[in-house]
């Protein structure tokens, strides 16, 4: 039920190629790939270009900060910032004949911790969101050699393979085990002989990868002689099972775990194995029978003696920090809050975090921890024992974005935006918390920024954009934010824009109810006040998603096949209260078990106020969004019929007991407890009052909001004789991607019934 605007998933390179519209958002939206966006409407069209585009996740700084390893049509090339000098590590030659003669196309690559190899990921396979199976090769830079691990598996089955911190041995995951690999011997041990799709080492069910962003599920202990691990057990988790009608002749059944809302999770088990004796120790976590609970966060405690687990009730409402002590599996409780709504995991909202990472500080003395108990986003520095807090970013400011904590200077570095929910800074505070937020971004570049900071912050990537100007990527030392030479420059990209040429512009409404609401618009090529045109409201109303940003790319609508505003459409997106906009604790949570009530009213609302704008037709009034933002189409759709007269409504949540416990129950609570707010908050529960134009469009192979949502919708309209139209995609995903020409179908399904239904142009 989730997409966005920066979390986009993947699909096959040839994909890639099917529109020139669609390859250019790709290269014009230039932000960070998140799971937290994967939820909202402009990135499930786009979603499945995150791994294929994506090289590497982050920037892949060496060490000391000087330099960083980029990889090109070269090969992989150290590039050393002062200088901008480029030596080659990897040339293009030694990958064509690195696979025993054959070429070798690494999708991502990592370095051991002495820098002296690389592994390199290739030959992947797509699971669920992410192509997370493939083929690992080791790369010594010291002879030039390439070793194939894990070389007696299955081909393409290997999972998230990282070096031991002392570069002697690989570990990976491969059919549900965790194995370990020599590198000088080649001796390959299997560490878990239990697992099974069930029954889940090293990695994760759907639910947690989704949800927790929870994949790699191992850590390697600091002295390279014991792996800690989560086991996951679905075996009493229900299986939702998908139906495959077009590879064969007979329909196949896909089964996958998915507790919906109501069922209980997944249990869990944390356990440490000892690579002396491939023993396994098991950390003493409570775990609740009756309810169920979750650890979405394990890392080890900046030492090889204790582990660190994030620790959360059912309703995630409890967090506690708990260190684990390994070699007697004793849980001590060191930190503990509690929000009467929910409480967001880190990587939730700052992606760096998806795959793992703890900020110790002193030693492992201390460690950084965000919380909304001041009602902002803030970060504390807390004492190991958790006895002993300080408040690092004071004042009413919520943190988006840690981009890098610098010990050494005494700085932590984050995004945020106080004074502006649409747009993105950097800022940096003392760890000590004895000075007020500053701002690092240039006061005259207004826009969204992000940084990719280097070790000891000697210098940062630096990408900007804003709804006028393209995406730039410049080079900067940050000491004095000066471009770097031979770098592309932010201030030479904003001398060059001309705001007045784009028609897109930014305001505020503020509804009857006293709620001010950010959005954006784009108007008609043409636009004459004096004359009414038809508007197109873009949704995505729940808290994975903020539409309004201004960044490049505002106003487009990427499923339109032609140009929205030549043909005469005011196009626009609003922020209601719930989406994970910086303007506090209250705002983001004031949805807690109200979802589709006070977000369709927050939007139902704004539009109300916006149609007594004099050049606005109040009778050509359509709306449209993606997964969240078709479950908002469907209810502005049949809860304000007065106000909306046309929706297109895409892979939509219709009954809310049908999505997964996760999601659902951190926002809405448990349906044993208050079975109403769902049913309230459900499409499906207005379906009856539909008198405007419905185009409702789903995949059947949808394994994230499933198809029951479709034909039980479906049924309901059917019962109280309404009229609709309905496009099924066969055996596609959420993202409606696979299968040749299905971009391009979906395009014209979604554009000819908006022309249609709600035509353009001036009256």
């Amino acid at each position: 039920m989730k997409t966005g605007f920066t979390n986009l998933s993947m699909k096959r390179t040839k994909e890639l190629k099917q529109t020139k519209k669609m390859n250019t958002m790709v290269s014009l939206l230039n932000t960070k790939i998140s799971s937290s966006l994967i939820k909202t409407g402009l990135a499930v069209a786009l979603l499945y270009f995150a791994v294929t585009v994506h090289a590497q996740k982050g920037l892949q700084w060496t060490k000391d900060g000087t330099s960083y390893l980029n990889q090109s049509k070269e090969g992989i090339e150290l590039v050393r910032l002062a200088d901008n000098s480029k030596t080659p590590v990897i040339t293009a030659l030694q990958l064509q004949t690195a696979a025993n003669g054959k070429p070798l196309a690494a999708k991502s690559f990592s370095s051991s911790a002495d820098e002296q190899k690389l592994l390199l990921f290739t030959n992947t396979r797509r699971v669920w969101r992410y192509e997370t199976k493939g083929d690992y090769w080791v790369f010594d830079r010291t002879n030039g050699s390439f070793k194939q691990i894990g070389k007696s598996l299955p081909e393409a089955t290997l999972m998230f393979a990282k070096f031991s911190p002392d570069g002697l041995k690989v570990a990976y995951v491969s059919d549900y085990n965790i194995y370990v690999e020599d590198l000088a011997s080649g001796v390959i041990t299997q560490l878990t002989k239990d697992g099974s799709r069930q029954h889940i080492n090293g990695t994760f069910d759907w639910a947690y990868e989704e949800e927790f962003f929870c994949r790699d599920g191992f850590r390697w202990s600091p002295d390279s002689r014991n792996i800690a691990f989560w086991q996951i057990n679905a075996n009493n988790t229900k299986d939702y099972l998908m139906v495959n009608n077009t590879d064969s002749i007979y329909p196949r059944a896909i089964p996958v775990e998915y507790p919906v809302a109501g069922e209980k999770p997944s249990s869990f088990k944390i356990g440490v194995i000892d690579l002396s004796n491939n023993g396994t120790r098991w950390m003493n976590i409570p775990y609740d029978e009756a309810m169920g609970n979750y650890a979405p966060r394990m890392e080890w405690a900046a030492n090889s003696n204790e582990l660190i687990v994030q620790y959360l009730d059912r309703k995630q409402q409890d967090s506690k920090l708990l260190l684990c002590k390994v070699t007697t599996g004793d849980v001590q409780t060191i930190y503990h809050e509690h929000d009467d709504a929910w409480i967001d995991i880190l990587p939730s909202w700052d992606q760096d975090y998806t795959d793992g990472g703890w900020d110790w500080l002193n030693g492992g003395a201390a460690f950084l921890w965000v919380s909304e108990k001041g009602g902002w986003r803030q970060v504390y520095r807390v004492s190991r024992d958790g006895k002993k807090e300080t408040l690092v970013t004071k004042g009413p400011i919520d943190v988006l974005d840690i981009v890098r904590v610098d010990e050494k200077s005494g700085y932590l570095y984050y995004l945020a935006s106080p004074e502006n929910a649409t747009q993105r800074y950097l800022y940096r505070s003392r760890l000590d918390g004895k000075t007020n937020p500053e701002r690092v971004s240039a006061l005259n570049q207004p826009g969204t920024h992000s940084y990719d900071i280097s070790p000891f912050a000697l210098y940062a990537r630096h990408r900007f954009s804003n709804h006028y100007t393209a995406p730039v990527t410049e080079w900067i030392s940050l000491k004095d934010g000066k471009t770097l030479a031979g770098s592309a420059s932010v201030n030479e990209a904003l001398s060059k824009a001309n705001p007045k040429q784009s028609l897109v512009s930014f305001f505020q409404v503020k509804s009857e109810d006293g709620i001010t609401m950010d959005g954006w618009m784009s108007k008609p090529a043409d636009f004459d006040s004096t004359k009414k045109y038809p508007v197109l409201f873009f949704v995505y109303t729940e808290p994975w998603g903020q539409l309004v940003k201004d960044s490049w790319g505002a106003g487009y609508n990427y499923l339109y096949e032609g140009n929205l505003a030549k043909d005469g459409y005011i196009y626009i997106a609003i922020d209601n209260r719930g989406t994970p906009v910086p303007k506090g604790r209250e705002w983001r949570k004031s949805v807690y078990r109200k979802i589709g009530i006070v977000n369709i009213r927050d939007q139902a609302m704004a539009a109300k106020q916006i149609l007594n704008w004099p050049f606005v037709d109040s009778s050509r009034v359509a709306v449209w969004g993606w997964s969240g933002g078709g479950s908002a189409t469907l209810n502005l759709l049949f809860q304000y019929p007065q106000i909306y007269k046309t929706g297109i409504a895409i892979a939509a949540v219709a009954n809310q007991r049908t999505y997964d416990n996760i999601y659902q129950e951190r926002y809405m609570g448990l349906p044993q407890e208050n079975e109403n707010d769902f049913k309230n908050g459900s499409p499906i529960t207005y379906a009856k009052n539909l008198t405007g134009n419905l185009l409702y469009i789903h995949g059947t192979g949808d394994d994230n909001v499933h198809y029951n949502n479709a034909e039980m919708l479906i049924n309901e309209l059917i019962k109280y004789n309404k009229r609709f139209r309905m496009m099924s995609y066969p055996n596609r995903t959420h993202s409606i991607s696979e299968g040749e020409g299905t971009f391009e179908h979906l395009r014209t399904t979604y554009t000819d019934f908006l022309r249609e239904k709600c035509p353009g142009g001036a009256r």
